[in-house]
């Protein structure tokens, strides 16, 4: 299908999903995430990878604001500022969380507001050396959501998520680096191109081990010790049954790379 704010293609077994509004650096706009969730679920059936970037000066501004009715309803005591979120981004979030392969955010510029959070939601995040990262919520008077507020702690502590959150400061790509926030950094015009390095090794190997291995952390920031090591068990039971754990074995002991299928 086509779409308006965002691009799709494929290129073998790699997705790629591209923000395409510059003139908003990128917002998510309901319509956005409305073609963004469409996109994921295209990606889900059509690639073993799936990047995320942007064109232009930013990845994403956050939601936009310009054309959600917030001006002329903002402090109401009627409005409801979180409707959005249960109707459009709340399932955009969900459908990346769940999504059946890995996710490689690829942080050009601006990540601020949801667009932060949709930029965490990678499995690897790998951010240009401009990019930024703002939860910029306290600006306007509303509180981190898209998740925010439950990944930021798990992924640099709850001193530096409060000190994002508290304090609204632009945290640039070399401190998101120290602090654990995004995987690597790399120079504006390389940052694509090693996006889709990464993609290739992900989408050439075991697509179901792999997804499980994305479940397993996903989920056991919920769980007990005792929970965790019965979901691996239970995951190493079902990926023992695949076709790519016996060329994975098979590879193994005649010294040469494994050929994956997906299978």
């Amino acid at each position: 299908m086509s779409f308006e704010k965002i691009s799709y293609e494929v290129a073998g077994n790699i997705a790629t999903i591209t923000f395409t509004d510059p003139a908003t650096m990128n917002a998510a706009g309901l319509d956005t995430v409305t073609e963004l969730l469409q996109a994921f679920e295209q990606a889900s059936d059509e690639a073993r990878c799936t990047i995320l970037t942007g064109t232009g000066r930013g990845f994403c501004s956050g939601a936009n604001l310009a054309s959600g009715g917030m001006d002329g309803n903002a402090g109401n005591s009627k409005f409801d500022a979180g409707k959005a979120l249960d109707s459009h981004y709340h399932p955009l979030i969900m459908a990346m969380k769940e999504h059946p392969h890995p996710i490689i955010t690829a942080v050009n510029g601006a990540a601020a507001g949801v667009g932060c959070s949709i930029a965490l939601m990678g499995d690897l995040i790998i951010a240009a050396d401009n990019a930024y990262f703002l939860q910029a919520f306290r600006r306007i008077g509303l509180v981190p959501d898209g998740g925010s507020t439950y990944l930021l702690p798990r992924l640099i502590g709850r001193a530096r998520a409060m000190e994002m959150a508290l304090m609204g400061d632009k945290i640039p790509a070399d401190k998101a680096l120290e602090w654990g926030l995004v995987n690597m950094v790399t120079s504006p015009d390389d940052l694509l191109a090693t996006a889709r390095e990464k993609a290739t090794h992900l989408a050439d190997g075991p697509t179901q081990a792999l997804a499980m291995i994305r479940e397993l952390i996903w989920d056991s920031a919920d769980r007990n010790f005792d929970s965790q090591i019965h979901a691996e068990r239970i995951a190493q039971r079902t990926a023992g049954q695949t076709s790519d754990f016996s060329e994975g074995v098979k590879a193994f002991l005649q010294k040469r790379p494994a050929k994956f299928t997906g299978k």
